[in-house]
């Protein structure tokens, strides 16, 4: 097996284990969600979230996760095995929709863009819990 072929595997592999974290993180949240979900980041006397809300930002966390692979997956495919101009620029138009899903997600999940700051007490809180 030559370079090339472990490269363009590794790319699989990296495509499987995005769509499985997704997947998985899709299973895995709807009995956390059920039993009450609490992100840390929350003051303590907040609302409780409701099963939707929790469900919601678990399954956003879980596709994050998987685009952040399937990214990964994506650049090794591309830029490692045949950088040509057509295939970085198809590359550069993937990376570019799913950074947009990512940032939407993000501010789907904790309310603010990811350059934004945690507010001020929202840090104390996810240590001592």
């Amino acid at each position: 097996m030559d370079w090339q072929h472990i490269i363009e595997a590794a790319g699989r592999y990296m495509d499987i284990a995005g769509v499985a974290v997704m997947v998985i993180g899709a299973v895995v949240s709807v009995p956390m969600a059920i039993r009450g979900f609490r992100p840390r980041h929350l003051p303590p006397d907040s609302a409780p979230f409701s099963v939707y809300r929790s469900y919601r930002q678990l399954l956003g966390r879980s596709i994050l996760l998987g685009l952040e692979l399937l990214v990964a997956a994506d650049i090794i495919r591309t830029v490692a095995v045949a950088p040509t101009y057509e295939s970085v620029g198809v590359l550069a138009i993937i990376v570019l929709i799913r950074t947009f899903l990512s940032f939407s997600l993000e501010l789907e999940i904790t309310g603010r863009w990811p350059w934004q700051k945690e507010p001020e007490g929202a840090s104390t809180h996810a240590s001592a819990g």
